[in-house]
């Protein structure tokens, strides 16, 4: 039994085949865990959704941005940006079938000693509080009032955690901290217009898993959303980073696309890459 957890597809179906073939992946054998961002920007999100589904167990995925945000494009609530790819979906004559499986995925996932989020953690945060938080979102996706839910997940507002939040406003908060979130003040202040590395961090601001104290340092995160940082991170070997290991290495944008083989402790992990076709990035 092998298991892998791998970052960013973003709708790069040609890239997951080559490399689940390099991984001779068995769905009766191995498992994987997809860090989110499944569809958009890249071309097949649709064969990308259908061969997840077809897995079944053997393809554990969290939401990402992109994710969710293809639900609001399904309700009406915002209109597709100029790089979006995600009409195919929606054209589907499966469509409704897969965004039901979609919004059945999980928002963060702890598993064989990782703790696995689309972007990251806000620094108060413990690792069982992250998981019930992200079991708020998950029962608001598959409830009865989706689009209220999605009515209010926009926005940068509130900007940090309080336990003390309810409704519309809490919820946001989650999702922006596990799917949005790059840099953070020590107290959790989120900051979303920077997008680059490390370095473009606004004064004041630190990436979030560098935060002193951050309640989650003593347990290993996985994540994706970052690709400048990922693809930093393989090329300098892949190692980890405040005990996180980020795994967008920007297929999407002509990079790589990732896996990190689990070994017997979260300490131990092979990084598996393949190449992806840069004429398949969005101009």
């Amino acid at each position: 039994m092998a298991l892998y957890m791998i970052g960013d597809l973003q709708g790069c179906h040609e890239p997951l085949t080559r490399l689940l073939r390099k991984l001779d992946f068995s769905p009766s054998r191995d498992t994987l865990y997809i860090l989110g961002d499944l569809v958009n920007r890249g071309p097949d999100s649709l064969a990308v959704l259908r061969s997840l589904e077809q897995l079944g167990d053997a393809a554990q995925c969290l939401l990402g941005n992109h994710d969710l945000n293809l639900f609001g494009i399904r309700h009406g609530l915002r209109k597709p940006h100029r790089g979006d790819t995600v009409q195919q979906v929606l054209d589907a004559p499966d469509s409704e079938a897969l965004l039901d499986w979609l919004r059945h995925r999980r928002m963060a996932m702890f598993a064989h000693g990782w703790l696995m989020v689309h972007a990251g953690v806000l620094p108060q945060w413990s690792v069982a509080q992250t998981l019930a938080l992200a079991g708020e979102v998950e029962r608001a996706l598959r409830g009865p009032d989706l689009a209220g839910f999605l009515k209010g997940m926009y926005g940068n507002t509130p900007d940090r955690w309080d336990d003390a939040l309810a409704g519309a406003e809490r919820l946001r908060v989650i999702v922006n901290a596990l799917t949005r979130m790059r840099f953070c003040t020590a107290d959790g202040e989120m900051e979303f217009a920077s997008t680059g590395g490390t370095q473009t961090a606004l004064p004041g601001y630190l990436p979030w898993f560098e935060v002193p104290g951050r309640a989650t340092a003593a347990t290993p995160v996985a994540f994706g959303h970052w690709s400048t940082l990922g693809a930093d991170t393989a090329a300098a070997g892949g190692g980890l980073l405040s005990n996180t290991l980020p795994l967008d290495t920007g297929c999407v944008w002509g990079g790589c696309l990732t896996a990190a083989r689990i070994g017997d402790t979260p300490d131990e992990f092979e990084l598996v890459n393949v190449r992806c076709d840069q004429s398949q990035a969005p101009g």
